[in-house]
């Protein structure tokens, strides 16, 4: 009889640890997903600082969105030189009906978002050099900030230097960055949502 009972003892104990187990795995919240944006449609808008009439765009384009192609270039960037610009951007997903703008989320959700960019050396007198791909602390124009006061690059100012460039590049890179972004962050922190290698023609 008593052994019966440590036996019964034994396996309600064991039930009870089972139990217990399996209510504290049913309770542990799921792990955040940090999901990539899906992205159609961007267009780079070069408007020229001098005259608001004078804009130069250029364009990517991927219609399958997270299907097997990438996004591809259409267009080259063409210049003027010695000539102010601001740039801005038009991020969009089309795959939706109406379309959804990326580049609104991008700057609401701007503490875990950066554009870099880098070109050819020297094609441009400010911000000079080859961009901040490479070297984060090189000297981009932002213009726009995330709460943390951090660059987020949907707007940014450029002046063309005086020498002619002829199938120089142009290459905007953004970059996810929940959690991790700060003043010092890098064109490899975080997850690449786009690469973009534009041609650069300054005349």
């Amino acid at each position: 009889m008593k052994l019966q009972l440590k036996q019964y003892y034994l396996f309600t104990l064991l039930f009870s640890m089972i139990f217990l187990y399996s209510c504290d795995e049913d309770d542990a919240a799921p792990a955040e997903e940090n999901e990539e944006e899906v992205i159609t449609d961007i267009k780079l808008i070069f408007t020229n600082k001098a005259d608001a009439n004078d804009k130069v765009e250029a364009k990517a384009k991927d219609p399958d969105g997270e299907g097997t192609k990438e996004l591809e270039v259409s267009d080259a960037i063409s210049l003027k030189a010695a000539t102010s610009y601001t740039l801005t951007f038009e991020i969009m997903n089309n795959l939706e009906t109406p379309g959804e703008d990326i580049g609104e989320e991008v700057k609401e959700e701007g503490a875990e978002h950066q554009i870099f960019f880098s070109f050819t050396d020297d094609a441009f007198s400010d911000p000079a050099g080859n961009g901040n791909i490479d070297n984060a602390s090189d000297k981009i124009n932002y213009k726009d900030t995330d709460s943390n006061g951090n660059p987020i690059g949907l707007i940014t100012e450029w002046t063309t230097g005086s020498n002619a460039v002829s199938n120089g590049e142009f290459v905007v890179r953004l970059q996810h960055q929940p959690d991790v972004k700060t003043s010092t962050s890098t064109a490899t922190t975080g997850d690449t949502d786009f690469n973009l290698k534009f041609v650069l023609n300054i005349q």
